[in-house]
């Protein structure tokens, strides 16, 4: 089995590429809904792996797995809400986990002796 930070890495990444598809994509068409979906089930298992990876505070849960049960409870805040056709609570929801994503990737590159930035430091230098 993979280690849970190279999942999260994995399914991370595709996170990011289907969400900018899923953005840029005309809404409510099948194809929308589709990415969508591989989307959310992307960003679950960013999160749930999450719970694997005890770095910061080795063998316990950090402050950061809180943002993770915050995209848990998120994402299924999205999902009711197009089931309910509320679309404008379904933009805002993916929109915020969108962003949460980004600014999650940004500050893992940006932050020192982490795993993205010893990756993208040495790959730059």
């Amino acid at each position: 089995m993979p280690p849970p930070i190279a999942v999260h890495l994995a399914a991370a990444t595709l996170s990011v590429i289907l969400g900018v598809a899923v953005l840029v994509l005309e809404k409510g068409t099948a194809r929308h809904r589709l990415l969508g979906r591989i989307w959310a089930m992307a960003m679950f298992v960013t999160a749930l792996s999450s719970f694997g990876i005890r770095v910061l505070n080795p063998g316990h849960f950090s402050w950061t797995h809180a943002l993770s049960l915050l995209t848990l409870v998120s994402l299924a805040r999205a999902i009711w809400a197009i089931r309910r056709g509320n679309v404008r609570g379904h933009r805002a929801a993916m929109r915020g986990l969108f962003v949460g994503l980004a600014v999650a990737g940004i500050a893992a590159v940006a932050t020192p002796h982490r795993l993205l930035n010893v990756i993208v430091t040495g790959w730059i230098a």
